[in-house]
């Protein structure tokens, strides 16, 4: 991954919790940047980066994702305060995606999606336990008439209370149910082979290795950033292992709105 830096904040995106905003950074491009200072912290962050290298390692559609650095100076002459105070608190090492200039929200009512590309979808979401891919707020977008894939900040909640992630790991992930593609997700057990074949061991250590050490230092634990990595390369394995308990757990939702 690239890493660029901020050279001008246009305007916040006032959406969800987070507080992203659209800015622009040295390479002349805009960004849609999560900052670390926000309500979850690097453990958003953590789950954006690891979420969005899984869905392009299967082939799903994605804006570029950047590191992108904000200067210590950036963001105090911000007017508003809750800005300048998320900027602050936001120093260092961030997360950018490429800005889509023009892309519409994604529309189930106006947008068919095939089956074997909603059983896709379904299936990396109920394995990152992505919980924010709803008719409410679906996190995809039209651009160029292709299905984009964004926001994977919601996904791996384990880790927010950061114990026991072996139950975790074993969930069936019963907030399937309320996926906006469900309805159309037939194919499952045929992508489950599929993708399981590209997200060997040695991959998830690969897209888990990509995490700077900088994230990794949390409150509440003396883990190191290693060992930090450790789990999640441990989590995502053993739900890859298992993955007959989420798709079980799908398929049965999927019955019940059918």
């Amino acid at each position: 991954m690239r890493t660029v830096n901020v050279i001008r904040y246009i305007t916040p995106l006032r959406e969800g919790g987070s507080l992203p905003a659209l800015a622009e950074a040295d390479d002349g491009f805009k960004y849609v940047v999560k900052f670390r200072g926000s309500g979850h912290g690097t453990k958003m962050l953590v789950s954006e980066l690891i979420g969005g290298v899984i869905a392009h390692t299967l082939g799903f559609r994605i804006p570029e994702m950047v590191f992108i650095n904000l200067d210590e100076a950036f963001g105090r002459t911000e007017g508003d305060e809750e800005i300048q105070d998320l900027l602050q608190a936001s120093r260092g090492l961030n997360l950018g995606l490429h800005f889509l200039s023009g892309a519409l929200t994604f529309d189930p009512v106006v947008t068919q999606v095939d089956e074997k590309t909603a059983s896709q979808i379904v299936w990396m979401d109920a394995l990152l336990t992505n919980v924010d891919r709803t008719a409410k707020n679906t996190n995809m977008l039209m651009w160029h008439k292709e299905l984009w894939l964004i926001d994977h900040g919601a996904s791996l909640y384990f880790h927010h209370s950061w114990v026991n992630w072996e139950k975790y790991a074993l969930s069936p992930f019963t907030q399937i149910k309320d996926h906006v593609l469900l309805p159309y997700a037939s194919a499952l057990n045929s992508v489950d082979k599929e993708f399981k074949k590209i997200l060997t061991p040695d991959k998830i250590e690969e897209i888990v290795n990509l995490l700077p050490d900088d994230w990794l230092h949390w409150g509440g634990t003396d883990e190191t950033p290693a060992a930090i990595r450790q789990v999640y390369i441990n989590f995502l394995n053993e739900r890859i292992k298992h993955s007959e308990i989420f798709i079980k757990e799908a398929q049965h939702a999927r019955e019940t709105l059918l």
